[in-house]
């Protein structure tokens, strides 16, 4: 049972790979860390978790009463905007990795590594508020001209919104392949919008050896509240 939202849209359909395509046949590769913002980086209709809620569980009883027609190779688009609903046709893929006929994968695997994201299970100390670090203590070491690297792990639309000057930009789904352009021995501090994507950011830099970093606690939000009103609150 599938379904998936992202502010105004959703996706609903029903895998089974025994007569039809998986969900592997429509995504082939997982999407690049960052790629697919939160809830609270991209929002949500309140009631569109709702919408699809229902009608994934209609497929569900669909499928345990073993009547109507389940969602099998068709993948239903739905626009809460204009009240739309759209049908796709779905194919299994024939060198499908999982339900094809010569899988390669068959067994479960670390979720965590195939979606290229560092794990939550750090050891103690590893990621946490020790890390943070509050937009006026930013702001004083700015003051006192105490050398610091800020890296805007946002996208480049947003510098459009709101900007911090002398920031370095690498968006965080970029991030893992420009480590390169760091410096470990800076003192770093970075931030994004309201410091979620900077929070696993910090755990991709920790995971990569940096330790004279923080997170930006509240993000450039948090800066324009407590620091520079000027900008923008989005």
């Amino acid at each position: 049972m599938y379904g998936s939202i992202y502010r105004f849209d959703g996706q609903v359909s029903v895998f089974d790979a025994r007569s039809g395509p998986c969900y592997r046949c429509l995504f082939p590769e997982p999407p690049p860390p960052g790629l697919v913002p939160s809830c609270a980086e991209g929002g949500v209709l309140g009631v569109l978790p709702g919408t699809i809620g229902t009608l994934q569980a209609t497929e569900a009883l669909k499928l345990i009463l073993g009547i109507g027609e389940p969602m099998i190779g068709r993948l239903m688009l739905y626009n809460a905007l204009d009240m739309s609903f759209e049908f796709v046709k779905l194919r299994k893929n024939p060198r499908c990795k999982i339900c094809g006929p010569e899988p390669e994968i068959t067994q479960l695997i670390d979720y965590e590594a195939f979606c290229g994201v560092p794990g939550h299970d750090h050891e103690e100390g590893t990621v946490g508020s020790g890390w943070d670090i509050t937009a006026l203590e930013l702001a004083e070491q700015i003051k006192n001209n105490k050398p610091v690297h800020l890296l805007d792990v946002r996208e480049p639309h947003e510098l459009e919104i709101s900007r911090i000057d002398a920031a370095q930009l690498i968006p965080l789904g970029q991030l893992a392949s420009r480590l390169s352009e760091l410096d470990t021995a800076q003192e770093m501090v970075v931030f994004c919008k309201a410091g979620t994507r900077s929070a696993r950011a910090l755990e991709l830099l920790l995971s990569a050896g940096f330790r004279k970093v923080k997170n930006l606690k509240g993000g450039i939000n948090a800066w324009a509240r407590e620091v520079d009103p000027s900008l923008p609150i989005y």
